[in-house]
């Protein structure tokens, strides 16, 4: 069994659980934080620990990490979508969004590049979407998933320098639960523009965020990889 040891957010269900599966296959020890663990396959797992955490809850994070210790690898993947009109989101739900995929991923890489700065380096991942980079109809959704491409490079450029390499995926629509809050009208005028005329498996998702994880070049730092398949060719 390796000795490294990943955090996985949201690593109980869809791409978050192919994340998990990926790493337990590559025998890490595998911390899982969500909010509920109903069917989580691994729980059983003596490699795998799950720390039942609403991301919300942002003054409890350095405390997680004193219960968790260091990490070598932080995957940023859990991430809320209202899917509510501009002009009808209600002030608790624009909290909840800029905490839980804005807020949080910066308290957890803060905490997490402690330990990786003391053993000489580490990488982090940060599931964005292409929400931030052409806009969404759920605006703080797409706020939120911008700022987090705008917070890879800026923490790469922070935590470079000392060994810890960040980057960011940026999918289009995937094959998960959160499919279901797209209108069928904008799928098709994606799918329309796919090259394949599909949208993206998790497990696709999965394994970009792992080879970046783990064995992309450090060279490859600061960077958004896009996962569109041309719906948003760059």
């Amino acid at each position: 069994m390796t000795n490294k040891t990943v955090l996985i957010t949201g690593g109980n269900r869809g791409i978050g659980l192919d994340v998990t599966e990926m790493f337990l296959e590559a025998d890490y020890r595998v911390i899982v934080v969500a909010r509920d663990f109903t069917d989580f396959p691994f729980g059983a797992d003596e490699r795998v620990e799950t720390k039942v955490f609403d991301l919300f809850n942002l003054e409890d994070i350095p405390a997680l990490f004193q219960q968790i210790g260091r990490v070598d690898v932080l995957i940023n993947n859990a991430g809320i979508m209202h899917a509510l009109p501009y002009d009808d989101y209600p002030q608790a739900n624009i909290e909840q969004i800029i905490k839980v995929n804005l807020e949080a991923p910066v308290a957890l890489i803060r905490e997490a590049a402690k330990g990786m700065i003391q053993n000489g380096g580490g990488r982090i991942v940060n599931n964005a979407s292409i929400a931030g980079e052409i806009g969404h109809p759920d605006i703080w959704y797409g706020i939120t998933k911008a700022g987090m491409i705008n917070m890879t490079k800026s923490f790469a450029k922070l935590l470079g320098p000392q060994g810890v390499v960040v980057n960011a995926v940026a999918a289009g629509p995937v094959e998960t639960a959160m499919l279901a809050t797209i209108p069928e009208q904008r799928k098709k005028a994606i799918k329309s523009m796919v090259y394949t005329g599909r949208f993206a498996y998790p497990e696709e998702v999965a394994a970009t965020i792992f080879w970046l994880a783990t064995d992309c070049p450090e060279y490859i730092n600061g960077t958004c990889l896009d996962i569109n398949n041309g719906a948003f060719p760059r």
